[in-house]
């Protein structure tokens, strides 16, 4: 039960809630698409952008072996500001560094401390959300949380890359991205001001006071505990597997937009990626989400749990078609962007649910979730890591037949997949 003292909470949860989780979202969408779009447009190859990029998210995958720390010392208040403060200058930083000869090593160095700050960023948020709001209130404003997340996508990956396109014609690239990368940083800025001013504060007499000694042996229990789950190797196997050849796709996809005619690529400006991802991908993605919770009440997970891999899967077979005939209107590339998001948000959903209903469940159960969460990353983080030498080496066309290859062991894990508890379909 979260803390509901008139006290310590001032302000409605909806003010800092939404402002919150829409900080989240901004390092994860920024390092893992836009910079892949920024570093195109500056001259860096795929190979070279797609293993860094995807490197550099291992912060993401590791985040709960130091999330039990952050009860030691301070609030999640102080954590939540520091991180947002500190993210802020690593922007300002990585804005003088894009125009030194060296700028990738510089700010890809840079963009992996944004990495490591933004996952503490999110854990100290979900603390805070779970503390200070009652079971009633989670509830509540859980639909909130994950729209604010989605506007973070839509800015981030949608508004600011179309404006990045929009000053490249007047400023030139580096310039263009400078000010985007610019505007992040003020934007953390701000977010650290407002939520020092708004977010609530937690009961220093209630704060538990632990050892690092105490931390580390609970932070032991929960990883032992969680490898003695029944069926846990086929679980792990399958939230691994099930996002395999979006690990492929998912880095080399806005590059393959970008990409010159000449070299198999659509040869799209800036501009137009950001309207297609920021703004149709980001609709159909969210329509595909919210069906696919309909969809798996009647059905029930385990009866509908073939077709949403099917629905995550299928669709990547667009690209492979875009690469193949290479249409010269946007209006085709737009379809293929929203079929692909909108089974990536329908079949997404079966995937996270999954986590939470046969994974978590026990002793540890929001500890085994975001431990189950981190493994799952890792089947986007290594394929991502190695796209872009596959896609060097083979070219667009063959790259995306692979992609549907690399679909195959999704399946084949969501057929044989266990469930070791059984669904409750009905309310009681």
């Amino acid at each position: 039960m979260g803390n509901n003292s008139s006290e310590i909470r001032s302000v409605k949860p909806i003010f800092w809630i939404s402002t919150l989780y829409f900080a989240m979202g901004i390092p994860f969408v920024t390092i893992n698409a836009v910079s892949g779009i920024m570093y195109k447009d500056m001259g860096i190859s795929d190979s070279k952008i797609t293993f860094w990029t995807a490197l550099i998210m291992f912060s993401w995958t590791l985040k709960p072996l130091w999330s039990p720390f952050l009860e030691i010392y301070k609030t999640k208040k102080f954590f939540v500001v520091a991180t947002q403060f500190a993210i802020g200058v690593l922007f300002a930083l990585i804005v003088l560094s894009l125009p030194m000869p060296d700028f990738f090593k510089y700010s890809i160095a840079l963009f992996a401390v944004v990495a490591f700050c933004g996952a503490t960023h999110d854990i100290a948020a979900d603390g805070t959300y779970i503390n200070f709001l009652t079971n009633k209130e989670q509830a509540k404003y859980i639909g909130w949380q994950g729209a604010f997340y989605n506007l973070a996508k839509i800015i981030s990956s949608g508004v600011l890359v179309y404006f990045a396109g929009v000053l490249e014609k007047t400023k030139g690239v580096t310039n263009a991205w400078m000010i985007i990368m610019g505007i992040y940083g003020l934007l953390f800025f701000a977010l650290a001001l407002y939520h020092y001013a708004v977010l609530p504060k937690e009961n220093k007499q209630e704060k538990e006071s632990r050892k690092a000694g105490n931390v580390r042996k609970e932070l032991l229990e929960v990883i032992t505990s969680f490898f003695k789950k029944k069926n846990i190797i086929w679980a792990v196997l399958f939230i691994i597997l099930y996002r395999f050849a979006e690990g492929f796709a998912i880095k080399i996809a806005p590059l393959f937009f970008k990409a010159p005619r000449t070299s198999g690529g659509l040869g799209l400006s800036t501009s137009d990626i950001g309207l297609i991802y920021g703004t149709y991908g980001s609709a159909a993605f969210i329509l595909g989400s919210v069906l696919a919770g309909y969809f798996i009440a009647a059905r029930g997970l385990k009866k509908s749990l073939i077709w949403l891999c099917s629905a995550f899967n299928i669709p990547f077979i667009v690209y492979a078609l875009l690469a193949y005939f290479q249409p010269t209107e946007l209006l085709p590339v737009g379809l293929a962007v929203v079929v692909e998001y909108f089974g990536y948000g329908f079949g997404f959903v079966g995937l996270m649910l999954y986590i939470m209903q046969q994974i978590a469940p026990g002793e540890h159960k929001t500890a085994h979730y975001a431990f189950a969460t981190g493994i799952m990353n890792l089947g986007v983080m290594i394929p991502g890591m190695f796209s872009g030498m596959i896609s060097d080496w083979v070219g667009y066309k063959m790259f995306f037949i692979w992609v549907l290859i690399a679909t195959i062991p999704a399946f084949v894990v969501t057929l044989l997949v266990p469930f070791s508890y059984p669904e409750k379909l009905k309310e009681h």
